[in-house]
């Protein structure tokens, strides 16, 4: 103690250059050294203020960081949380299963109206002793590719009759078919060069296809002309397409280039003189589907044909889906108020009609087995809360 007390005594010489605040504040450091008392003081002084001052920093940095109140952060807002009764869940399902049964029946009656002619001809059009080889069937060009069928109208149908072709086991989801393409190319003459992501039907000899890509490339080329009796049955093929496809998409000032002109032919060809905007065939088929078996619009026969008369077909088997074990089929169809024939979207509500009459059934049968309490039965919303 003594030590300590004449290091930092008031007449020290060490003392003689600090300033009077240092020096008041060694007194006070001295004299507390002088008196037990006076240090237990000092020290509890000392360490309280640091203190306070922590408290009073973090207090304001506390508030500081509290959020606005409000009733969305605070999830206060007004709700509606319903309590699902027995007496509120078994007329909602009974309503549900009600309502959805006859949705059902009502669609499930539109397709069975429309009436449908399917004639598959991937095999049926191949010469017998090529059934073995149809590739080299299809690939070679000598070989006639004419096949004439006559197909029965099992009802009568009405016109528009639609005429489709159907293809199976072609993806033309395919990432890499369906990025094959420019839509810029394909819009506007300024932009022919603009190959990117055509590959690899970009260029032939240096020279733009125009369209480019493996999606026109691969156009389907099978063609249909119908007859009944001597009378030839025309196929009205304008627009077949969509208006906003043939105004935006394609252009009517981009007219083909190169396109078929290579050494394999993918599909069928474009006239050069007929903008893209006009050529629906190439429009229909570069609508890619999403489902490895899908329909695509061939045209439309604009007179009514009646039961039993007999059609027609001549076919020309042209497009090549024997490479990867296709199938290709024409279909004749009606349309109905919901389009044409599918009957899913109607079994549809039927089941799920069923299901809600079951489970109404179900649930009325459990509370008449196991009824509920009655404090169970008196709840209400909004429940009670606890005061804050």
């Amino acid at each position: 103690m003594r030590k300590v007390t004449w290091m930092v005594g008031l007449g020290d010489p060490y003392l003689s250059g600090f300033p009077e605040a240092l020096k008041d504040r060694a007194g006070v450091f001295i004299e507390a050294l002088a008196s037990p008392q006076a240090a237990m003081v000092l020290a509890n002084s000392d360490a309280a203020g640091p203190s306070s001052s922590q408290d009073d920093s973090a207090a304001t940095m506390k508030k500081r960081n509290r959020p606005q109140y409000h009733p969305f952060t605070q999830q206060q807002l007004p709700a509606c949380k319903p309590i699902l009764a027995p007496k509120t869940v078994i007329p909602v399902l009974l309503f549900v299963g009600i309502i959805f049964i006859p949705i059902g029946l009502g669609c499930i009656a539109a397709s069975n109206r429309v009436v449908e002619v399917v004639y598959q001809y991937e095999t049926s059009c191949v010469p017998g002793y090529m059934l073995d080889n149809k590739v080299a069937y299809i690939q070679n060009p000598s070989i006639d590719k004419t096949c004439r069928r006559i197909l029965k109208v099992p009802k009568d149908m009405k016109q528009p009759i639609y005429i489709y072709y159907q293809l199976d086991k072609f993806y033309q989801n395919h990432r890499r078919y369906v990025t094959s393409r420019n839509d810029k190319q394909l819009r506007s003459p300024e932009e022919v060069n603009t190959t990117q992501y055509c590959k690899p039907e970009a260029t032939h000899h240096g020279n733009p296809v125009v369209p480019c890509g493996l999606v026109a490339w691969s156009l389907f080329n099978d063609t249909y002309s119908f007859t009944r009796g001597n009378e030839v049955l025309m196929v009205n093929k304008r627009g077949i397409s969509w208006r906003s496809e043939r105004g935006d998409i394609f252009g009517k000032r981009v007219f083909p280039r190169n396109f078929q002109n290579g050494t394999l032919i993918g599909g069928g060809t474009l006239d050069p003189r007929i903008p893209l905007s006009r050529q629906e065939d190439l429009i229909v088929w570069m609508r890619t589907a999403a489902l490895p078996t899908f329909r695509k619009l061939y045209g439309r026969i604009e007179v009514d044909l009646h039961v039993d008369e007999l059609i027609t077909v001549t076919l020309q088997n042209n497009y090549n889906t024997y490479s990867f074990g296709g199938k290709k089929a024409l279909v004749l169809s009606t349309a109905g108020v919901l389009g044409g024939k599918n009957g899913f979207l109607g079994r549809g509500y039927v089941v799920v009609g069923l299901a809600c009459l079951a489970l109404a059934a179900l649930l009325t049968l459990l509370c008449l087995v196991f009824p509920l309490r009655e404090e169970h039965l008196a709840l209400r919303y909004p429940l009670t809360r606890p005061a804050r």
